[in-house]
């Protein structure tokens, strides 16, 4: 058996499901707009703007994400600890 993962913390989570939502409905209104398209409809102008305006939405919540993720992993660190770039780093040289 594989280890058991850890739980995402609490605004990670709630920024995926953002994430997820904003996928679902610019989904939504990229097939609508096709299908507006198709039909030579005066609703492809509003469903493009919806298309354009949840890819941003899509964006933003993806930066969402890596943000809270970063907070999250700092935060499991601790105050006081080095970031794990620094334990990467040769000391300096000693005079």
């Amino acid at each position: 058996m594989s280890a058991p993962r850890r739980r995402m913390p609490d605004e990670v989570r709630s920024a995926a499901v953002r994430t997820f939502v904003f996928l679902a409905f610019t989904l939504v209104t990229l097939i609508y707009a096709t299908l507006a398209s198709f039909a030579h409809s005066r609703a492809l102008t509003p469903a493009l703007m919806l298309t354009g305006l949840g890819v941003f939405g899509i964006v933003w919540c993806l930066l969402e994400v890596v943000i809270s993720r970063q907070i999250a992993a700092q935060r499991r660190r601790g105050p006081g600890r080095d970031s794990p770039i620094a334990a990467n780093r040769p000391a300096p040289p000693r005079r």
